[in-house]
């Protein structure tokens, strides 16, 4: 396992990266209603992405198939955990969520993050899982401090949502980030309190939990890339890049934008 501490340079240069993923989302936060098909909302990413500077770190990505990713972002909607293909076919309806997972590359340096949105008026069940998978993301985050451990993100995120009846998806992990997109260590989203690596400030770890409304097991759509549900029931995903510090970890993506669009909906 390699991991590599960033300086406070390298630290600015993956706060602005993120800082321009979750300006794209929020971007695409104002694009998000029914009749938008998924294909639509990959083109809003890459133009915006690559009008400020950056490139998206997900085109062309290879997967273990060895198949390349062919667009900027990942559009995963309802059962669709991640990793959905955007396509033409795929038309946003009222009710649906869909989780958009965007990165980046800026100045050589990887931003991620990822939102489940709400399309239209979504189930009342619908918005208390998109609330309880949010929530467990700050949760883990809180763990995320240096001398604790690995294990504590998880523990903190499996013990909040598991007694409320969700489940946590076990096969796809958080990760370090960096220079490369994903780095050591993986960051699971369950776990032993005190358990696994320690942690160090100037670490980069992308913490994204992965909550069911149903049963955790997952499976692998035909296409190589999607990963959805096998009961068929609705997934959320939410993700923010943060440095390890002393006491309290530094987020260096932001919802801000999205957020704010929302509470003017609402």
């Amino acid at each position: 396992m390699r991991i590599f501490l960033k300086t406070e340079d390298e630290i600015d240069l993956m706060r602005q990266a993120n800082r321009l993923v979750g300006r794209t989302l929020g971007e695409l936060a104002k694009h998000i209603k029914p009749g938008v098909s998924t294909f639509q909302l990959d083109n809003i990413a890459e133009e915006f992405i690559r009008d400020n500077g950056a490139l998206p770190a997900f085109k062309g990505f290879p997967n273990p198939f060895g198949d390349d990713f062919p667009a900027s972002i990942c559009t995963s909607v309802n059962e669709v955990v991640v990793h959905g293909i955007p396509d033409k076919k795929t038309v946003l309806r009222d009710g649906d969520i869909v989780s958009i997972d965007c990165g980046i590359v800026f100045a050589g340096y990887n931003g991620d993050s990822c939102y489940t949105f709400a399309v239209g008026e979504v189930a009342e069940d619908v918005k208390e899982l998109l609330r309880v998978a949010k929530q467990s993301l700050y949760l883990g985050i809180d763990n995320a401090v240096a001398g604790k451990h690995i294990g504590d993100i998880g523990n903190a995120i499996q013990e909040y949502c598991e007694p409320k009846g969700y489940g946590i998806v076990r096969e796809l992990t958080g990760h370090g980030i960096g220079r490369d997109m994903h780095e050591d260590p993986q960051v699971p989203n369950y776990g032993k309190y005190g358990s696994g690596l320690m942690l160090k400030s100037g670490m980069c770890l992308a913490i994204e939990p992965m909550v069911t409304m149903g049963n955790r097991s997952v499976g692998l759509m035909p296409d190589k890339w999607a990963i959805r549900t096998l009961d068929g029931k609705v997934a959320a995903h939410f993700e923010h890049t943060v440095t390890i510090r002393k006491g309290k970890a530094e987020i260096l993506s932001s919802f801000e934008e999205i957020e704010k669009l929302e509470s003017n909906i609402h």
